[in-house]
């Protein structure tokens, strides 16, 4: 390239040819070719492919019968590990059931349905020729499944797809009966004398100091053979000794506590989880799960959190021995809402 007596650099079309020349050399090479499977070329492979899928279905039926046999075979007690046993077979059962049908069909498609790129313009299907060429689509999808010249992958999927729904049914079944009027009584009744929890030794009003916490439960308690926890979680109550003049008692309440001495359920009203701390300075109950504060001053009701009920109170008094028993049930159900809570 050559400059002008200015100093300015002369034109030329070297470049300008040397550039065209370059874009007719390199044209658009387009979409790489088709690679074949081994399945679409090897008969055997294709066989071997189609078993593969079979036992993964077969594997996902294998699934449904062990979460059956743990739900039925494995008889809960009241150890743990009985329940943490049946637990691990029936997660094993359903995650076997959904992995075999999920890999099952992903296998299947991946190496035996065809595999081809189609790319056409979308239109609206409004003719009678439309939704020919639809219904056509269709049976070319099924077509290109296979599922009809492939019987053994056909009846494996139908099997494995008849079973998988089944422990779903089996886990709605744990939801019922409805618990009628159940949640409405704990074993609180008058003349139950309240207990230490948890060896259920009987509690004197001259037991409890000032300030002091008892976590109790009916005395009644540890004679039951059967339904011992779940009596517990409707019955747990945590009694707390507070000067009665801090009390601020509603109408017809006045003897529900005894010398400043009272006792609420120690489920939370929010989603039930036990309310286990006391703040002896400000008189607050509070739930660990998620914050909610009741005011023991004011008959445990709601100041913080998103609990909407205050703790139920258990109406208590002493008996002739100075024990602590209780006048009746609680008057409301305990804990969470539930759809039968009026």
């Amino acid at each position: 390239m050559g400059n002008h007596s200015d100093g300015t650099p002369a034109s030329s079309d070297a470049v300008a040819k040397a550039g065209h020349d370059e874009v007719e050399k390199f044209q658009d090479p387009g979409l790489p070719p088709h690679r074949l499977r081994l399945a679409d070329t090897d008969p055997k492979a294709a066989k071997r492919a189609e078993r593969q899928v079979a036992i993964l279905f077969v594997i996902s039926a294998i699934g449904t019968l062990l979460f059956f046999f743990a739900y039925f075979g494995i008889h809960l007690d009241q150890s743990l590990s009985t329940l943490h046993l049946q637990n691990t077979f029936l997660g094993l059962g359903v995650g076997f059931a959904m992995l075999g049908i999920g890999t099952g069909i992903v296998h299947w498609a991946r190496a035996l349905m065809p595999d081809h790129e189609v790319s056409e313009e979308r239109h609206a299907m409004r003719t009678e020729e439309d939704r020919v060429a639809a219904v056509k689509i269709v049976d070319d999808i099924i077509e290109e499944t296979g599922i009809k010249r492939r019987p053994l992958i056909r009846n494996t999927l139908i099997g494995a797809m008849a079973l998988a729904p089944l422990p779903a049914i089996a886990i709605l079944r744990d939801l019922g009966p409805l618990p009628g009027n159940a949640l409405h009584h704990t074993l609180w009744k008058q003349g139950e004398r309240l207990a230490r929890d948890p060896d259920g030794t009987p509690i004197k009003a001259s037991d409890v100091t000032m300030g002091s916490v008892f976590h109790v439960i009916p005395e009644s308690l540890n004679q039951l053979t059967e339904g011992k926890l779940e009596e517990k979680a409707k019955a747990a109550v945590l009694l707390v000794r507070l000067d009665p003049s801090l009390l601020h008692p509603s109408p017809g309440r006045e003897d529900w506590s005894y010398n400043g001495i009272t006792a609420h359920s120690k489920i939370c009203t929010h989603v039930g989880c036990p309310v286990a701390l006391y703040e002896q300075q400000t008189h607050h109950l509070l739930c660990p799960c998620h914050q909610s504060t009741f005011d023991l001053t004011r008959e445990c009701k709601v100041i913080f959190g998103p609990a909407v009920r205050p703790l139920p109170q258990l109406p208590i008094t002493v008996d002739s021995e100075g024990y602590l028993v209780a006048q009746s049930d609680f008057h409301e159900p305990v804990g969470p809402s539930f759809w039968e809570r009026s």
